[in-house]
């Protein structure tokens, strides 16, 4: 019998550890989307234009999939970004079934402005840490990114 992997081995302070994450994540997270720039998108969308920022132009089907959500649902976010100007709806090159989704200028400048406003909210916060928590959480920053992306 091979032994236990020590990472799904709970012991209390792991339990611990990993309610104390989540709880942090998730409050943090929630004042996060709080300091945004344009209170007329959703989350949802606003998470399709960082997608979009980060990855490029893309099908619905793709956007669906990075975005989990269903296809129905997405054509519906693509729909509401492309009426208020955010995304524009291209042919797709290989297949004419199909459509590319890419983000328009002002999509982008808004993304900037939110990201600006976000940073500068939590640097003002993190300026209340400690150095030694500063230092903590800058090491753990990799970790964190790693995790939102497995």
């Amino acid at each position: 019998m091979s032994d236990p992997d020590p990472h799904t081995t709970q012991n209390p302070d792991d339990t611990e550890a990993v309610n104390a994450l989540r709880s942090g994540v998730m409050r943090l997270s929630r004042r996060l989307k709080h300091q945004r720039v344009d209170e007329s998108l959703s989350p949802t969308e606003m998470s399709v234009l960082g997608t979009l920022a980060g990855c490029g132009s893309a099908t619905p089907g793709e956007l669906a999939r990075k975005e989990h959500v269903q296809p129905p649902s997405m054509t519906r976010i693509v729909a509401l970004l492309e009426a208020k100007g955010l995304v524009r709806l291209e042919p797709h090159p290989e297949d004419r079934r199909q459509k590319v989704v890419t983000q328009t200028e002002r999509a982008e400048d808004m993304l900037r402005e939110s990201r600006r406003k976000r940073n500068a909210w939590l640097t003002e916060l993190v300026g209340r840490l400690d150095e030694d928590e500063w230092a903590t959480l800058r090491a753990a920053a990799p970790v964190l990114e790693k995790l939102a992306h497995l």
